[in-house]
């Protein structure tokens, strides 16, 4: 196993022995799903002797930088961009001669990691670092937008052969943090803004003008940096289209990218429910598990923290009893080897569906490094199973070391399946885990503190199961003398509550206009939106970055990426079995105790799961009603009367189960649904059911 180098975050000396970190300075600008994020960071050298000193920091990966800048005592840099290894030359040739010189540079290893030589620091004197970058602000189960400031980049598992690991802490993980910590967050956007809330202690929101479109929120004062900063942003009207232009810098050349105005489009479509209803049963899913030694680390720093194996077990285990009777599957893991449960995918039913659970039940972290690459390739070389669309879905806590290796495969397989990632723990690399989703065509979640584990799974397999609009035809209208040229790559499928963002370039004067935007669906449904908007009604940052592989020292370059996946999937209705120890959840245990045909055996841990006996719902039970019918109407009535605010995670256990109970041709079902609710205390009515 390869020994990693543990090197720490922020400035530090030749001898990775951390600058003193005096104070942070965040200012978030946040215009729609697109955040401008200015940090400043302050240093001081307390040693005796000058150091040599190197800046180490996290970025989010789908970041763009737009600026960085260093003022040692009374003297400022501000980079400027060079080809990479001419850089190199210029900064060693600076440090010969005496002089203060800096060096920004993209990691070989991970993109979401940058390191800026400073130089000398002379003793005593302070260091100001100063960056800025946009990102896109990923989309949450219950449309919120996040926006997060990571507090660790996790150690990374190297490769034999390949360079140290990067970064360890950013601060020591303590109580006692040395220093403080000030963010302020400016929200606008063409939607009213409906709520911020953090983890994180936040002075109340104040709204800046009336219809409540612009706001400001901050961090209390005196917060400790001691864990990541979530921010969750809630819009009104989160499913209608909007759109933000910014005008053209005057100074630059007219015609050019930075002289034209630009415009973002955001599309976070829901469909009718007569769509996403829509079934089917086939699909090839392959499971892949880090266990690696990190993923016996606990989740968070809190109390009651499972380890990291743990969950990723547990959540494993809930979307194995979710798969479709009929499809095929796999489950692969991987440390510094890998291993498969089957040779190849193996179709899914209630035999195989056995062989694997008390496997899954007994995976440790146990496997050692962190080696993603080996595996991946095996799956690739596997042929596709014809009729059955390869989904992939990875868990990890992102420790690797050759990021860009794993994101080049991917793409390079992006044409043959959809890859869904699960960053387990505080501190997974947004590098691997957004990455591998944005080549994949996929969806990324990362599971951090006290999320709800169940909530995010059933997002991204619902992402993965559901119908799509394709057949997509972009038509934009403009005055005379305007032209439109896309920024991004042309949207090919749209998903229900998936976002999609579209870049384009407005040349010519720009005037009022409307655009219209087209979308056909395989059924025939069709969403036309008219948008009218001034480039005078928002103003939006342009994204710029430096060009892969290169320091703060190539040509810059907008970046701008697409998220669409480029297959359509399908849909599926979920079924679970009833071997999952899932403490005391009450709707964790009724999950577990569906059968696979979709319907619940009148059983004692089932009344359990209700807080009655076997005798208490038994003896109500209809005349001439099968147990089974009996017990299915009853755990449809429960979820419905008492589990309404977790129905994002079982709708589609529901509609296994109605679909199941039409099959039977129950002819006193409307009997079936009074009792239950008599004997449950609801009132909940049979057409909300769905039968």
């Amino acid at each position: 196993i390869a020994v990693c180098k543990m090197v720490n975050c922020g400035l530090v000396t030749s001898k990775n022995e951390p600058v003193t970190l005096k104070s942070i300075e965040v200012n978030l600008q946040a215009q729609g799903h697109v955040a401008t994020v200015s940090s400043t960071l302050q240093y001081v050298n307390e040693e005796q002797g000058p150091v040599e000193a190197l800046f180490v920091f996290p970025m989010p990966a789908e970041a763009a930088l737009c600026h960085f800048s260093a003022k040692i005592a009374d003297q400022e840099v501000v980079a400027e961009v060079q080809e990479k290894e001419k850089a190199r030359e210029l900064y060693d040739d600076s440090l010969s001669s005496g002089e203060q010189a800096f060096l920004l540079e993209e990691s070989e290893e991970s993109v979401d990691v940058f390191r800026l030589s400073v130089g000398c620091l002379p003793p005593g004197q302070s260091a100001a670092v100063t960056f800025v970058y946009v990102t896109e602000l990923s989309v949450q189960a219950d449309h919120s937008l996040r926006f997060c400031l990571p507090v660790v980049l996790n150690p990374r598992y190297s490769p034999p052969g390949a360079s140290d690991g990067i970064v360890s802490e950013i601060t020591p993980g303590s109580a006692q943090i040395p220093y403080s910590l000030s963010l302020t967050a400016h929200l606008s956007s063409p939607n009213p803004i409906a709520k911020v809330e953090s983890k994180c202690p936040l002075k109340p929101v104040e709204f800046l003008n009336a219809d409540h479109t612009q706001a400001k929120v901050s961090l209390c004062a005196g917060h400790k940096f001691d864990r990541d900063v979530e921010l969750f942003l809630y819009y009104q009207n989160t499913h209608q289209p909007t759109a933000i232009v910014e005008a053209g810098v005057p100074t630059a050349q007219p015609g050019s990218l930075m002289g034209d105005s630009v415009v973002m489009l955001s599309l976070y479509p829901e469909f009718p429910e007569a769509v996403t209803s829509m079934v089917s049963s086939c699909g090839e899913f392959v499971f892949v598990m880090d266990r690696s030694g990190s993923m016996s680390c606990e989740m968070h720093n809190g109390l009651n923290a499972e380890e990291r194996i743990k969950s990723a077990r547990n959540t494993l285990l809930l979307l194995l009893k979710s798969l479709p009777m009929g499809c095929y599957f796999n489950i692969y893991g991987f440390g510094s080897h890998y291993e498969s449960f089957f040779p190849k995918s193996v179709e899914y039913s209630q035999e195989t569906m056995d062989q694997v659970v008390q496997r899954v039940k007994q995976m440790q972290a146990d496997m050692g490094g962190t080696e993603i690459l080996q595996p991946l390739k095996h799956i690739y070389s596997q042929p596709c199973i014809p009729n059955h669309p390869r989904q992939v879905f990875i868990f990890t806590d992102g420790e690797v070391g050759n990021t860009k290796d794993v994101l080049q495969l991917v793409r390079s397989n992006a044409d043959s399946h959809r890859c869904f990632s699960f960053g387990i723990g505080e501190g997974a690399s947004t590098a691997l885990i957004t990455g591998m989703a944005q080549e994949g065509s996929g969806h990324a979640q990362f599971i951090t503190g006290a999320d709800r584990m169940q909530s995010k799974v059933m997002q991204s397999l619902r992402y993965a199961l559901q119908p799509a609009v394709t057949d997509i035809a972009e038509v934009w209208s403009v005055p005379e003398g305007m032209s439109v040229t896309l920024l991004s790559p042309p949207v090919k499928v749209l998903f229900n509550g998936q976002r999609a963002l579209i870049y384009a370039q407005l040349k010519g004067k720009v005037r009022d206009f409307k655009m219209l935007f087209i979308t056909a669906l395989l059924v025939g449904w069709i969403l036309i939106f008219f948008l009218s908007f001034s480039p005078a009604m928002m103003a939006m940052p342009h994204m710029l970055r430096c060009s892969g592989g290169g320091s703060l020292m190539a040509m810059p370059k907008m970046k701008f990426r697409s998220r669409m996946p480029c297959m359509a999937p399908m849909a599926s209705m979920l079924q679970m079995a009833p071997d999952l120890n899932l403490d005391a959840d009450p709707l964790l245990q009724l999950i577990s105790l569906q059968e696979a045909s979709g319907c619940w055996k009148m059983e004692s841990t089932l009344a359990q799961v209700f807080g009655k006996t076997i005798e208490e719902v038994t003896k109500q039970m209809p005349a001439e009603v099968e147990p089974g019918i009996w017990a299915t109407v009853l755990a449809l009535i429960w979820l419905h009367g008492f589990k309404m605010d977790a129905h994002d995670e079982w709708q589609f256990l529901a509609i296994k189960a109605v679909s199941w109970i039409r099959s039977r041709k129950v002819a006193n079902l409307s009997e079936c649904v009074l009792a239950a609710n008599a004997v449950l205390q609801c009132q909940v009515k049979e057409e909300a059911l769905g039968f």
